[in-house]
Order: C-alpha cells, then structure tokens, then sequence
C-alpha cells in the first residue's frame, strides 16, 4: 500500500469511528436531532479538509521517498555514482546525506577493490616474468648437461656456475616475496613494534663484509661517513640490517665499474626527538624525477633497470620502505651531485641511556 493511500485510509477511519459515535450519542437521547446533523456536518467536512490536506502535504514525502527508493534501485543496477538531492523536510535530508554518504563509501570500497585486482594482476605477471627468465637458463644448462653437449671442463664449471646463481637468485625472489607478504600481514603501528636499542657500527661491521665480492667484481670503492660518537637506535637489528642491505644491492646494481658509494649517517633534531639520517649514495645512471615516488612500489622498475645485467625483482626498495615506515621514519631519493642517486631514510634515535647505551666507547672496529 502507498503511503498517501495508508493515510487516506487512516483518516476515513477516524471519521466513520467519530460518526459511529454520534450515532450512539443519537440514539441513547444524548443529542438532539438537529445537534447530530451539525456535527456530523461538522465532522464529515473536518474529514474532507483532512483528506486534501493528507494529499497536498503527502506528495513531497512521496517524492523524497521515491528520490531515494530511484538512488538505491540505480546503485544495485551498478551506477556506484548516483546519488539522491538534499531537499524536503529535516529528516528526508538528513536520510538523502546519509544515503549519499553511503554511496560514497562504497564507491570507494569498489575502487580499492578494483584497485586491489589490478595489483594482484599485476603481481602474478610480474611473479611469472621473473620466475621465467631464471628457470628457463637452469632448463636450458641442464638440458646441455644431459645431452653431453660440453666437452671441456671449464664450460662444465662455467654452466654449473650460472645454474648455482639462478637458483640463488630464484630464492631470493621467493625469500623477498615472502618477506613482503609477511611485512603487509604484519604492519603494525610503531608503538606495538618490539623495540631493540642497536649500535650502526655494530650494524655495518656485520653487514659490509657480505659485499666484499660484489664491490671486488665491479672494483668499486666504499666510503663510509658517521658521527664520532656511536649511534643508539631504537629498530630491530635484523630490520635495519635489511633495509641498509636492499639500499647497497640497489647501489651495486646501478653503479659503473669503478664508482663510488657513499652511505653515511647523521644526527637530526626533530620538534619532539631525536632522529637518525642515513644516506646511500651512487654514482650510476640516477633517479628521473618522475619516477621517484614509484620507484619504491613492488615490482616497478624503469625502462632502463629492466635489463638482465642490472634489473632486480623490484621488491628490495618496497620492503626498504615498509621496515622504515613501520617504525615511524621516511623513505626517499633524490638525485646525487653530480651525479647518480641517493637513497635516504630516517630512524628514531635510541632515548639517553638506554639499554645500558650498548658500550658508548666501543671502537669503529674497521669501518672507515
């Protein structure tokens, strides 16, 4: 039943019920004849006002109902962008906001949903690309292998070589995938974070010498530039460790034989404490400007990284930034003078006197 028809109906029957009653008023001799036909007058034209005012009145509450009832018939047809006119009474356009508002919401739901397809699309080609190039060198080695096709002893060891650093390189994809997966299942909020108080130097004595083949196969040359008092940090050492780890393959990756990369760290002072600024700089080709803000979103890479020699999965500086922002610090580059990149990120610095200051006079143990 329409609305308009309910109250119709709702107002007839307060009329018959009131004639019903004069009738009894009638009949037991408690009006008189003239009486009952004035009030019944009475009655019947009170009910007739009554009726058109119920229909003027009414047609703005159907049409705000109907407004919204045509809203929510075109958002369940697909039309994620209709949305219903804020007029009619108070309550009619508090409905119509909130109708609107939810419109919104889910419009904004579908397209991080969408958003969200596109991403794993994204991810499963670019997994499938980087997965194919590795096994498709081990395939066709070991099939040479098989079909004794090498003769000689040194191709042997050669082949042998390049399958043993495919298969390392298939596993640090597969390590860096699940790493990734991991850090977004995980991501906390910096005070739910275990903390650990870390030295850098501690840091980087363990974590240089792990690149001794990498800088001897390119003959670079490392320059290492901190404070003259040890640096306290507030991060897990195996988090700091990685993200300095991803930021010096990256330098590797992209410098020219011979360069120089430069990591150092300084001291700044914030409005409410104390923060921590390591820079890793390299001398390679650098950063276009439009790429900067991209270039740390999983799996992006530029035209010119993409190349066998020197392209990376592209998860190394994604899983930098989510270590780095989970612990309330920021990630970036800018281009180095005069020339290559410098990746930069921050670190809360350890509160004094913490964790007792894990040995304040311990020596620079070999970095220099």
């Amino acid at each position: 039943m329409k609305l308009r028809s309910y109250l119709l109906l709702a107002n007839t029957i307060s009329i018959m019920f009131i004639i019903i009653l004069l009738l009894v008023f009638f009949r037991y001799m408690l009006l008189s004849k003239e009486q009952f036909i004035w009030l019944t007058l009475a009655t019947v034209s009170a009910g007739l006002v009554s009726g058109l005012l119920h229909f003027l009145l009414v047609r703005p509450l159907e049409a705000a109902v109907r407004r919204v009832g045509e809203g929510a018939g075109r958002i369940a047809s697909g039309d994620l962008e209709a949305r219903v006119e804020h007029t009619g009474l108070k309550e009619f356009k508090l409905l119509a906001e909130q109708f609107n508002h939810m419109g919104s919401s889910l419009q904004k739901s579908f397209a991080q949903v969408k958003a969200a397809e596109y991403a794993q699309r994204e991810l499963i080609a670019n997994m499938a690309h980087d997965l194919r190039t590795p096994l498709a060198s081990v395939q066709s080695y070991v099939e040479a292998i098989e079909d004794d096709v090498i003769q000689d002893e040194e191709t042997f060891k050669r082949y042998l070589g390049t399958i043993r650093s495919e298969t390392i390189r298939l596993g640090e994809l597969i390590q860096d995938l699940f790493e990734l997966s991991t850090l977004n299942a995980e991501k906390r909020e910096p005070g739910e974070l275990r903390l650990a108080t870390v030295t850098v130097e501690d840091i980087l004595v363990e974590l240089l010498p792990r690149f001794t083949k990498p800088f001897e196969a390119k003959l670079l040359q490392l320059r290492v530039k901190l404070p003259h008092r040890p640096l306290l940090l507030t991060i897990q050492p195996r988090h700091l460790q990685r993200v300095l780890q991803n930021l010096l393959e990256n330098a590797v990756r992209h410098s020219p034989r011979g360069g120089w990369i430069i990591i150092e760290a300084e001291e700044m002072n914030g409005h409410t404490e104390k923060f921590i600024r390591f820079t890793v700089s390299d001398e390679g080709e650098g950063v276009l400007e439009e790429e900067r803000e991209r270039i740390f979103e999983r799996f992006y890479r530029s035209d010119r990284s993409r190349s066998r020699e020197s392209g990376g999965a592209g998860l190394g500086l994604s899983i930098a930034k989510l270590l780095v922002e989970q612990y309330g610090g920021k990630i970036g580059v800018q281009q180095s003078s005069p020339q290559g990149s410098t990746f930069w990120f921050t670190v809360h610095e350890a509160a004094e006197g913490g964790e007792d200051t894990v040995n304040r006079k311990k020596s620079r143990r070999g970095v220099t």
